[in-house]
């Protein structure tokens, strides 16, 4: 307790710019996922002015997933090839670019909007692949590892904000102006946020405010101060050496050969079922199960999910803690873990219950447990070879997105055969407990992979 108090203590003397940097990947995450929700909260409106059915509205949703998933190794190449700066406002400007024009799509007619839904949204799945390979390169960059934990939580929990800031706004431009303006509205604010995003970003050993205190106790706490700089930066370390794409499918064979890794990348997979009902199918479940206005939805849609951002910001402040009081890594990552997705199943109940209080009740129950569990990324920076930090996490998102390919069109089915959500949330909190397991009985001790021997 004493040591964590002098950690803590030492810690607010030294400075806080290393703060302000999650701040920024707080807010680019919290358009990124809005960006993500758009298709759902139009949804119950676009179905009905085009006629699109469950089955097509399923892979409408999963058409981001398809590009995203493809396109995590290479996004991680071009991270570690040229740095997270200007890499991610690239992936910022496109995928805001490419949300305004989903927009548009009315004026194609209903036969073609389909097709054009499909294409725009799986271009901006491609465009938004390296933004989570780079949050987590740039949290390994900026933390020491006491502090990992939570600076993860906090960028990642901004996904349940998102919902819970923007879900009504959106849900209001589409009941008074139309669904076409909400997607206009959210494109212009991403542009906005890329070029901020320009101004605020910078390598620890380039930032202007950066106190020499705060660099050497981010550095001996375990930071890789120069990992974020573009390759042709780093000179004499491991990192340049390692990242060449000559070595690119080595290096992929070695971590999906690793067990630790690909429990973590199953856990990962189950864990973003939950999260990708609630991004596509939650708003449309309120609306045409549940008996709700789009408007209503939108406000209701923001109770889980501002719980979900307690629960994920609490969940690496409590593995933080832990660590700090002397647990292992191993379970001051993975009791947080597994309590927060074991609450998430009792999403299950909403099938038992009419009343609507405690539909939403139980519902943010389950996403509040979803946010505290939702700790990979923390993982990631615990586990990514620091050579190759970029492909890693881009590996680890590849098949957690999988995710978002299959849920949204297995849910779909789920609903046109069965038309009920009934079966829909047994297979989400399923995947929850699915998640548990791969982390209690594959995953095993969590520790750093080494491409190459320690060095003594």
């Amino acid at each position: 307790m004493a040591v964590g108090n002098a950690v803590g203590a030492a810690a607010s003397k030294i400075g806080r710019v290393r703060f302000s940097i999650v701040a920024m990947l707080f807010v680019v995450t919290m358009i990124n996922y809005a960006d993500r929700a758009t298709i759902a909260i139009a949804g119950p409106a676009m179905a009905k002015e085009l006629g699109i059915t469950p089955v097509q509205m399923g892979f409408i949703f999963s058409a981001f997933g398809w590009a995203y998933v493809t396109l995590q190794i290479p996004g991680g190449w071009l991270l570690d090839r040229f740095g997270s700066k200007w890499v991610y406002f690239a992936s910022i400007f496109l995928w805001s670019f490419f949300t305004i024009l989903q927009g548009g799509v009315h004026f194609l007619g209903a036969a073609v909007a389909v097709y054009a839904l499909f294409a725009l949204r799986f271009i901006v799945g491609a465009a938004e692949s390296p933004s989570f390979p780079a949050n987590a390169r740039i949290v390994a960059a900026w933390f020491p590892a006491n502090e990992r934990g939570t600076a993860s939580a906090i960028f990642n929990s901004a996904q349940y904000f998102a919902t819970a800031l923007f879900a009504p706004i959106m849900g209001a431009i589409t009941q008074h102006l139309g669904w076409s303006y909400e997607f206009y509205f959210m494109g212009m604010v991403g542009i906005v946020v890329s070029f901020i995003w320009i101004k605020v970003l910078y390598s620890p050993t380039d930032h202007p405010r950066l106190s020499a205190a705060e660099l050497d106790y981010i550095e001996k706490g375990g930071a890789l101060v120069n990992m974020d700089k573009p390759k042709e930066a780093r000179t004499g370390e491991a990192e340049g050496k390692e990242s060449s794409g000559s070595q690119t499918w080595s290096n992929f064979k070695k971590l999906v050969a690793n067990r630790m890794l690909l429990g973590i990348y199953l856990a990962q997979f189950c864990i973003n079922a939950v999260t990708y009902f609630f991004l596509t199918w939650f708003p449309v479940y309120l609306v045409q199960q549940r008996g709700m206005s789009i408007l209503n939805a939108g406000i209701v849609a923001s109770i889980p999910a501002i719980c979900g951002f307690v629960g994920g910001v609490l969940g690496g402040v409590i593995s933080d803690a832990l660590l700090r009081r002397g647990f292992s890594l191993t379970a001051a990552r993975k009791i947080p873990i597994v309590g927060g997705m074991l609450v998430a199943t009792s999403m299950i109940l909403c099938n038992y219950v009419d009343t609507q209080w405690v539909i939403i009740f139980i519902m943010a129950l389950a996403f509040f447990g979803k946010g505290m569990g939702a700790l990979g990324w923390a993982v990631v920076s615990d586990t990514a070879p620091r050579e190759i930090a970029g492909l890693s996490g881009g590996i680890f998102n590849m098949f957690g997105n999988i995710a978002s390919v299959t849920t949204p069109i297995v849910i779909g089915y789920i609903i046109q055969t069965t038309g009920s959500f009934n079966g829909a949330l047994v297979f989400v909190g399923a995947n929850a407990l699915l998640a548990i397991l791969s982390y209690l009985l594959i995953v095993g001790e969590i520790k750093r992979v080494e491409l190459s021997p320690a060095k003594p």
